[in-house]
């Protein structure tokens, strides 16, 4: 929805314009806090390029997320490798999804979201779908997968930075719990991911928790 708004002249005279731009500035924050991610409002810092921009299918199916969840499960992609342009991590996207739609058979990509080495996030079962990513989390957890092999190397900082914004943003809206638990995928499911180096990095954040 697109909110157009108009000031008359006369007030913009008795105003100012500084005291203007506070009063516009306090109008869009009011404004742009509904619980959806398709209002470009409240994406105040990082890109977020939804399912439709990056050419995903339908799922063939959802089960709804019950809000706020308690955990947030850190992933990597190991294939696709690092993407670092819209263009690169959206056909990223589109693998990932044909791998576990077609070859895997679930519903639909198992992640709520991926982050790329372009800093933007990319939409994969959202907010309010139970993604398919950590067995014995999905139903409690928001899956974050950083496109790329990250067992030597860490990701770009604009990568890591945009995790964590992106997990704030949960919090803030009501998806995540305040007082979450972050966990690395290793830590519930007999794998490397989310790969050596960047399971090294998230014990270093806040709320990573080695007691689940």
């Amino acid at each position: 929805m697109m909110v157009v708004i108009v000031v008359p002249t006369a007030y913009i005279r008795t105003m100012g314009v500084e005291k203007l731009a506070v009063f516009l500035a306090l109008f869009v924050v009011a404004h742009c806090y509904p619980r959806s991610f398709r209002n470009r409002c409240e994406v105040k810092t990082f890109q977020f390029v939804s399912r439709e921009e990056w050419g995903a299918r339908r799922p063939f199916a959802t089960s709804n997320l019950s809000h706020p969840v308690p955990y947030v499960v850190i992933h990597h992609s190991y294939l696709p490798a690092a993407c670092y342009t819209r263009e690169a991590c959206a056909g990223a996207m589109r693998s990932m999804q044909n791998f576990h739609q077609i070859t895997q058979g679930w519903v639909d990509i198992g992640y709520n979201f991926a982050v790329g080495g372009d800093g933007a996030v990319y939409e994969g079962r959202g907010w309010n779908a139970i993604g398919a990513h950590a067995v014995g989390f999905n139903v409690k957890s928001i899956g974050i997968v950083l496109i790329g092999d990250w067992r030597a190397k860490l990701p770009p900082g604009n990568e890591l930075e945009t995790v964590k914004r992106l997990i704030s943003t949960g919090v803030q809206l009501g998806y995540i719990r305040p007082d979450y638990k972050l966990l690395g995928h290793r830590q519930v499911t007999p794998t490397e991911c989310p790969g050596e180096a960047l399971y090294r990095e998230i014990s270093t954040w806040d709320r990573f928790s080695l007691d689940i």
